[in-house]
């Protein structure tokens, strides 16, 4: 768990979604809001795919 809490890369999909949930409380109502959520899940999906990876990277090399 520590090694996605302290992930760079799962910080900034953090702030990403911060920022995409204020534009939907804020923001117009319209396609681009969509697109603001689908490329949010797919960076989050790249983060946390990265963060296994390096894990099972540092596993291979102890």
């Amino acid at each position: 768990m520590r090694k996605f809490i302290f992930s760079t890369a799962m910080l900034s999909v953090l702030t990403g979604g911060w920022s995409t949930v204020q534009a939907t409380r804020h923001g117009p109502k319209d396609w681009r809001l969509i697109l603001m959520w689908v490329s949010w899940a797919i960076g989050a999906a790249i983060a946390i795919g990265t963060v296994v990876e390096e894990s099972k990277e540092r596993r291979l090399d102890s």
